[in-house]
Order: C-alpha cells, then structure tokens, then sequence
C-alpha cells in the first residue's frame, strides 16, 4: 500500500484528508489504522506486532514493525509440554525485501499443561501478593493460571536479558498473551536447525562447541542462573562447517541458583546432560571440573 493510497477492485481509493496539501499535520499512524482494508490483502492475519510487548533494541534489521505487514502459520515445528512451536511467515506486500520467518511460541491454557515439574523450578520465584503465591502452591485453578503466564513470562524476559547479555539464544521479537515470536534458527526456505541430540557433528568440530557451550553456560552461571532443562534436545546446532555454532533454546525453567534450593542440582543435571553427550561422541570432557568452575561462578557474585 503507498502513502496515499490503496488498491480496491483495480480502482485506486484516495483519503479526502489528503488533497487540501496539509500533508504535515497528518497523524500518520492514526492514518494507517483509518484506512487499513478490514481484512489482509494477503495472509492469514494482519502483523501482531501492534499491542504486544516487544523485544530489546537495537533491534535486528530484518525484524518487521511494519503496520501493513500480514503473518501466516505455515506449520508445527515442535510439540511440547507447556507449548507448541510454529513457523510463523511476517511480510510486507509489495515489498519483495521485507519478508522474514519466525518461531511462534504457543504456550497451553492451565486446562491442558503438565504441572509435574512445576513446584522444584517455582522455589525462589516471587509474585507480590500472599494470596497468589498460596494459589500456586495449592494448584488451584487460579494457582494453573499464574503459573501458566509465570511460565511464558520468564521465558520472555530471560531470552531479552540474555540476547541483552550476547548469550547464543534466539532473538525474542515480541511477546502476547499465549504466544512468543522469536527468531527462527534455520534456513531461508524453513528448514529448522537440527537439534544437538539429532546431528553428528564432524568430530574435527566437537572441541569448538564444547567451548561455546562452556563459554554459554559459565556467562549464565555468572548471572546467577542455570538453564535448568538443559540437554542436547535443548541445543541447536546453526550453520555449517567453521560457521557451525551453538544455539540454546526453551527457557521457561530458567533457575536461580543460590534463590532456588534446589539450585546447584538444576546445575549439576545440566552440566551432566552435555558432558556425556559430548564423551558419548568421542570427546571426553571433564564434568566435574565444569560444575566446579560454574559454581565458582554462580557463588562468585555472592
């Protein structure tokens, strides 16, 4: 759609407003929204972007705040527990060089989430009031439905302080109600980047990820924090050849390791879960001495 005009029916629609030259006065977001067509010239929706929390800046330059821009699903990438994962397309019509994927983070209503893991992650976390902390002890209905946007909100900002912090995690370009977009680790025609637990790296590789993951997982412990779900299922590996690097993904259970008490055995599980996966390939590390320097870290800041 051009400034001043759009396409209806091959006839060209012209606002009133705009042929007395008063072009400065022109509220040009109040514009855009008077005369937007009530339904996307294509997609399946208009740009979410408008309403929702956004990611840090600078931001990226192929983020897309555009208000005419469309979003379509184009699919599943990945089922889970608290949420699903699809591939969301964002463009602009018209404009060839403003199209971008996305990974749209879903997340489930209380009424269909697991909760079995929930009370061991929660420990160390605080909402205000008394009242709210005893409904999510309890598991009442209220209790899910904090919990529940606990959950995604956390991830949400854990991924703007560690994309803040330059840790190797998605982009989180904005956040609503039930969804998260971030950015898509994969290829330009949507191939996703496969997980760690799914590839066989060349092994000439495997002593260069190790340190990415020990660099990753030392700045997380210096912030105080564990991944707390952290395993090779958690981990994509990005780009080919020297350009392969590390990308760790799912964040909810993001643990704080001196808050929580169960803190340092978050740590050590994550710890464990990469270590025998990197031996198990060939390159044997030592676990112990990485939980000792993280928690060297994490205790540092105490």
């Amino acid at each position: 759609m051009s400034f001043n005009a759009f396409h209806e029916d091959e006839y060209e629609v012209y606002d009133a407003r705009l042929t007395d030259g008063r072009l400065a006065d022109l509220d040009l977001e109040q514009y855009a929204v008077d005369t937007q067509p009530d339904a996307p010239p294509e997609g399946e929706r208009w740009s979410s972007w408008d309403g929702a929390t956004h990611g840090p800046k600078p931001r990226p330059d192929w983020v897309i705040t555009d208000l005419g821009a469309v979003e379509a699903d184009l699919g599943v990438l990945k089922t889970g527990k608290e949420a699903d994962v699809h591939l969301v397309r964002r463009w602009v019509p018209g404009s060839p060089d403003r199209d971008v994927l996305m990974a749209g983070k879903r997340y489930r209503s209380s009424k269909h989430r697991l909760f079995h893991r929930d009370s061991g992650y929660l420990e160390g976390r605080r909402v205000r009031k008394s009242r709210e902390t005893r409904a999510m002890r309890t598991r009442t209905s209220f209790g899910k439905e904090l919990i529940s946007g606990l959950w995604a909100f956390a991830e949400f900002q854990t991924l703007v302080r560690l994309w803040g912090e330059g840790l190797p995690v998605p982009y989180p370009v904005q956040m609503s109600d039930d969804e998260m977009l971030m950015e898509f680790i994969g290829t330009p025609d949507g191939q996703a980047a496969p997980r760690l637990a799914q590839s066989r790296p060349d092994p000439e590789l495997l002593p260069g990820l190790f340190e990415q993951l020990r660099e990753a997982m030392l700045r997380l412990a210096e912030l105080g924090w564990a991944h707390g779900d952290l395993s090779p299922y958690n981990v994509l590996l990005a780009g080919e050849g020297d350009d392969t690097r590390l990308v760790i993904i799912d964040w909810p259970q993001v643990v704080d390791v001196i808050g929580n008490p169960h803190g340092p055995e978050f740590l050590e599980r994550d710890t464990r879960n990469m270590c025998e996966w990197f031996t198990r390939r060939g390159y044997v590390v030592d676990e112990g001495l990485l939980f000792g320097d993280l928690v060297a870290a994490a205790t540092s800041r105490w």
